[in-house]
């Protein structure tokens, strides 16, 4: 039920990089598991309806965003989740390869044998996380894969949970495909912010301090473990670090919230069905298990639901009071992009950009 992303998971160029990723992907496949049992007719079937789903958004996309990308700029690929594993180990080891080469130059390197070892545990632990999200993921587009980003759609996940949702299967496909052919119209048509998240994440690595981080490590992973606070990265991050992600995770609210605005505004004449297809999903957000939410909480997904949800308010608050057209002020530029703060008060923002 899938497309290979065609790519070898690889690290830097170093022999022994410190993420063993091949291993990674092994791990993190076996972890993920094969999903719903499905006929090959029926797999082919969803292959070619999410294929057909995610081309159709993107006129849908441009008439309800107002913005302008340009068509068939990144490949749509239907994967599997040992599919959609490799893809995001490649993207990893693009992604985190500054962030790596930062902390091993202020630790120092380790001898040919602990990096040996280090590698392969480190890939374990990367694997199992990869394994427990490549089980969740519906859909994504990756930005950073060359030349302009790609599209995935991981075909068993979305069977899956339109089974457990008891949806109707035409309008939940093209519902999540309208969430991802969003994020690509967003990368496309506001071509800028590519680089400007990757230049925030070189921000990040050169604020890393892996003696400081590590200080008082196990104290906060227990407050993370008992509700105390936020998620493993914030609890390891020192404040100039917590500086840089705040700006973070005021874009990725924007982003995230504009695609879920999205793919519930198209209109009941296109999906029908949606206001069942929302508030199904988001029941089932809340419903999962306490070892389920334990680690969502641990990866920081609690505070990605966070996003979703205080992403679409904004978006919304401002649509509603400014209009499309002046919302999309928010793609000139970095300097117009909401801040954490602003995010929680659309009207600060609303002031700020249109005076």
């Amino acid at each position: 039920m899938s497309e290979q992303p065609g790519q070898s998971a690889q690290g830097p160029s170093d022999p022994t990089p410190l993420v063993d990723w091949e291993f990674a992907v092994k791990v993190g496949s076996r972890f993920a598991g094969e999903g719903p049992e499905i006929s090959r007719a029926e797999a082919d079937a969803v292959v070619a309806e999410l294929r057909h789903d995610a081309h159709r958004s993107t006129g849908l996309v441009r008439e309800y965003t107002r913005l302008s990308a340009a068509t068939d700029t990144a490949p749509v690929l239907v994967v599997d989740r040992p599919g959609w594993v490799r893809a995001n180990a490649d993207g990893f080891a693009t992604v985190l390869t500054p962030l790596v080469d930062k902390m091993s130059s202020k630790k120092g390197a380790p001898g040919p044998i602990s990096q040996a070892v280090g590698s392969r545990v480190t890939g374990a632990e990367v694997g199992m996380l990869l394994g427990f999200l490549g089980s969740k993921v519906l859909g994504q587009f990756d930005p950073f894969h060359e030349p302009a980003g790609r599209l995935l759609l991981v075909a068993p996940n979305i069977v899956h949970v339109e089974r457990e949702l008891d949806v109707d299967t035409t309008d939940f496909r093209l519902w999540v495909c309208l969430h991802e052919e969003t994020h690509r119209v967003q990368f496309t048509a506001v071509p800028w912010m590519r680089d400007h998240l990757r230049a925030e994440i070189m921000n990040l690595a050169d604020s890393v301090e892996p003696a400081r981080m590590l200080e008082d490590g196990l104290k906060r992973v227990g407050d993370v473990i008992r509700g105390e606070g936020g998620s493993l990265v914030e609890a390891m991050s020192s404040p100039e670090q917590r500086v840089v992600i705040d700006r973070i995770t005021g874009v990725m609210s924007l982003l995230e919230g504009h695609a879920d605005v999205v793919m519930d505004g198209v209109g009941p004449e296109v999906i029908p069905t949606v206001d069942t297809i929302r508030r199904r999903f988001t029941k089932r957000r809340k419903g999962a298990s306490s070892l389920d939410r334990l680690v969502r909480r641990l990866l920081g997904m609690e505070a990605k639901m966070a996003q979703y949800r205080d992403g679409a308010v904004f978006v919304r608050a401002v649509v509603d009071k400014v209009g499309m057209e002046d919302f999309n002020a928010v793609w000139a530029g970095p300097e117009n992009l909401p801040s954490k703060a602003e995010i929680e008060d659309p009207a600060a923002w609303v002031a700020r950009v249109h005076g």
